[in-house]
């Protein structure tokens, strides 16, 4: 079997499908590819038209789009299920996803974490005026976060109850890393059934094998 990811380690997208192989116990070469070099890596636009990361090459089957991939994944190989069987919980699955890249990604990740972090730490000024944007979108998607946690039944291990999905695995790579942020890991002190999912999955060994440093 001949199973690549290309994608760029400090990605949050390429950290979500290097999670779900992990999980699975699928083994993989990783090519890097950095999508912000000033010209695209050779031969990467005959995979990926727009020039993003990830993308998983099996047996010749070339595939973009991270939720495609981690689908895709838990469907070819063996190992636990990360996706739940019951309509409901699935959608529920499908919802979360959604809202980590329609929410999530931009302020938690590109406002918060690399203003107030990624930059400084290259010896650049971050913008102020981003981070605050960022961490008034966040107040309100954390918010939300936490009231499908709250809508449980029991008190949950995962964003799905008592299993690990896909969900998860999309979200924790952004929590991460907006938690790496004075500012983020403040606000983030404000939602305990969040803290507790964040400190489960930041333990499995997984999430420390992916870990892009």
């Amino acid at each position: 079997m001949s199973l690549t990811l290309h994608g760029y380690r400090p990605s949050v997208y390429t950290r979500a499908a290097r999670l779900a192989l992990a999980e699975k116990g699928v083994a993989y070469d990783l090519a890097e590819v950095n999508p912000f070099a000033p010209e695209p890596a050779a031969g990467y636009l005959a995979l990926h038209p727009f020039n993003r990361v990830p993308t998983l090459v099996h047996d010749g089957f070339v595939l973009y789009e991270t939720g495609a991939i981690t689908r895709y994944i838990d469907r070819a190989f063996v190992g636990p299920a990360l996706q739940p069987a019951d309509p409901r919980t699935l959608a529920r699955m499908d919802q979360i996803i959604g809202i980590v890249d329609a929410y999530v990604y931009w302020p938690l990740v590109r406002q918060v974490y690399v203003h107030a972090v990624a930059m400084p730490r290259r010896g650049q000024s971050g913008d102020h005026r981003e981070v605050q944007s960022g961490l008034a979108a966040a107040a309100k998607v954390l918010a939300a976060l936490e009231a499908l946690l709250d809508a449980q039944a029991s008190e949950p291990a995962f964003l799905l109850g008592s299993a690990l999905s896909l969900a998860d695995l999309h979200l924790v790579s952004m929590m991460a890393y907006f938690v790496e942020a004075t500012e983020g890991a403040a606000m983030f002190a404000q939602y305990p059934k969040l803290q507790k999912w964040f400190t489960t999955l930041s333990t499995r060994p997984s999430f420390v094998a992916t870990d892009p440093r």
